[in-house]
C-alpha cells in the first residue's frame, strides 16, 4: 500500500503548475501519467487480491481505481482553472492497461 500513497502523492501532490501553451503527446507529464497508472493498476490489484478477491474481481476493481484517479484528477484540474486533457487521459489508459498486462504475467 505504500506505492499506492506515493503514486496518489505524486499524481495529486505539488503546487498548481501554469498551464502548458498547448498540450503535447509526450513530455513528463505525460510519463507521469503513465507510470501512477500502472502503479495505481499494480497496487489496487495486489490489495484486493491479498483481501481475497478472484482474480477477475481485482482486475475489475484495480480498472475503476485507476480510471476514478485518472478522471479525478482532469476534474481537478478543471477545478484548478486548468485543462481537462484528453491526451492525459489517454497515457492513464495507456498505463493502467500496461499494469494489467504486467499484473496477469505476475498473478497467473
Amino acid at each position: 500500500m505504500p506505492a499506492l500513497a506515493f503514486a496518489f502523492a505524486l499524481h495529486f501532490g505539488g503546487p498548481a503548475a501554469p498551464p502548458p501553451a498547448r498540450d503535447p503527446w509526450f513530455g513528463r507529464d505525460k510519463a507521469a501519467h503513465f507510470v501512477v497508472s500502472a502503479l495505481i493498476q499494480g497496487s489496487a490489484h495486489a490489495a484486493l487480491r491479498w483481501r481475497g478477491a478472484s482474480y477477475a474481481q481485482a482486475s475489475w476493481g484495480a480498472a475503476g481505481a485507476t480510471a476514478a484517479a485518472g478522471i479525478g484528477k482532469e476534474l481537478w484540474d478543471r477545478h484548478q482553472h486548468r485543462d481537462f486533457s484528453l491526451r492525459d487521459l489517454t497515457w492513464d489508459g495507456i498505463g493502467g492497461a500496461t499494469g494489467a498486462v504486467v499484473v496477469r504475467r505476475l498473478d497467473h
